[in-house]
């Protein structure tokens, strides 16, 4: 994965620091291994051997047992040492992006992984929390990494999982949100799952980042193992510096990575753009019931069961639709002078939203991070958890208020 061969520096947010800026550029620079002493060869003595003396020699017990000890001691301080990853996914436990991610971090060796993520998709819930409800955390395991479902949102997921009631260590080393369906560019990162559980973590003080794949029609699954080998190395370098100290502060990074990830033009640092889809309201009909077969056979085991059960839920529908159309579904609005009601038919319409795509204008600035993802690069956007107010916009609100109230005044 290579950085952007752009002459210019990137601009950046203002309230971004530029030395959060070059500490970001330089953790995506690509580090030269330090340098290995030569071993030595063959032709040097041992020290034992050069003064002349024996060289102590032990049993094959007392060697076999060293080395057993010795194994056991470093396969635990290892694992002691080990940096904690705890990842989450708003597009559930069970979604493609999150199980290759979980997949290519355990096969390094080098993490501690643990995953808390939601129970289904919960993608487009942006910040949403859920407060006086119980939600349910069952156990299970991806790809060999102790897990958790969560009946809740994504925030719910990485809240729950900080609060150090379900794993038995006390913080991560750092949260990764994803790798989710969809791109969570520009004001589309407000409504993102991915981004609000990156922004959770770094609430509570823990650097996060947030990797979204950009999708589209021909897109398949097995695009996110691409879009995670092209990951792994920004991965690998967050968690290195989050270790040394050199990871940027106050901010946490919203990864995009673009449709084809395997033919990507390399890494930049962008900014928020404004860009988000269209929202596409689309009608459907009220007598189209929603299909509860395959969900409800994913929670029994037994047929016979399972048939039997949707039967009487089916027979219950019936009969509560049955009795609803008995009833005048009325509303009194108001008394005529006739001093009869009168009535008017309550109207009920189902709609779902559906998200489409918008044309790139031209002439955007390529910094931008939607751009530079329509452009094939992967787009690193350093962003805050607060909402900042621009100078100018602050100044011109308080000359409107101050207007309104030597008005009220006057009046």
């Amino acid at each position: 994965m290579t950085m952007s061969s752009d002459s210019d520096p990137p601009k950046v947010p203002q309230f971004v620091p530029q030395s959060l800026v070059s500490d970001l550029q330089s953790a995506l620079l690509s580090r030269r291994p330090a340098a290995t002493p030569p071993e030595a060869t063959s032709d040097e003595p041992n020290s034992e051997e050069a003064k002349g003396g024996e060289a102590s020699t032990a049993s094959p017990a007392e060697e076999t047992s060293g080395v057993g000890s010795s194994s056991a001691d470093v396969a635990q301080d290892a694992s002691e040492t080990k940096p904690v990853v705890l990842v989450t996914c708003a597009d559930g436990i069970n979604s493609a992006g999150l199980e290759f991610l979980v997949t290519a971090l355990v096969s390094t060796g080098q993490y501690d992984v643990s995953i808390c993520a939601p129970e289904s998709g919960k993608f487009g819930l942006g910040d949403s929390i859920t407060v006086g409800e119980t939600i349910v955390a069952t156990s299970t395991e991806v790809s060999g990494a102790k897990a958790f479902q969560v009946s809740g949102t994504p925030v719910d997921c990485v809240s729950l999982a900080l609060s150090a009631a379900l794993f038995s260590w006390s913080k991560p080393t750092v949260v990764i949100s994803g790798i989710n369906k969809g791109s969570s560019c520009g004001n589309e990162s407000f409504h993102s799952g991915a981004v609000a559980g990156a922004k959770e973590a770094l609430m509570c003080g823990i650097p996060a980042i947030a990797i979204s794949l950009k999708w589209k029609n021909e897109s398949l699954d097995t695009d996110f193992k691409d879009a995670v080998n092209v990951s792994m190395p920004l991965i690998q370098g967050a968690i290195r510096d989050v270790k040394n100290g050199q990871f940027p502060k106050s901010c946490f990074l919203n990864v995009g990575i673009p449709a084809s990830p395997s033919t990507n033009k390399g890494v930049k640092i962008t900014k928020q753009s404004e860009w988000r889809p269209m929202l596409s309201w689309q009608a459907t009909s009220a007598k189209k019931l929603p299909s509860v077969a395959p969900q409800f056979m994913s929670m029994h085991q037994s047929l016979g069961f399972q048939l039997a059960q949707l039967g009487r839920d089916a027979s219950a529908a019936g009969a509560a639709r049955r009795a609803t159309a008995q009833k005048k579904n009325v509303e009194v609005e108001s008394v005529a002078a006739a001093g009869k009601p009168e009535n008017k038919e309550v109207v009920k319409k189902q709609f779902r939203l559906e998200l489409v795509e918008k044309q790139q204008d031209e002439g955007l600035d390529g910094d931008l991070d939607y751009v530079a993802l329509e452009n094939g690069f992967i787009s690193v956007t350093p962003l805050d958890v607060q909402l900042r107010m621009h100078p100018e916009i602050q100044g011109s609100a308080s000359d409107w208020l101050t207007s309104i109230l030597k008005g009220d005044e006057e009046a």
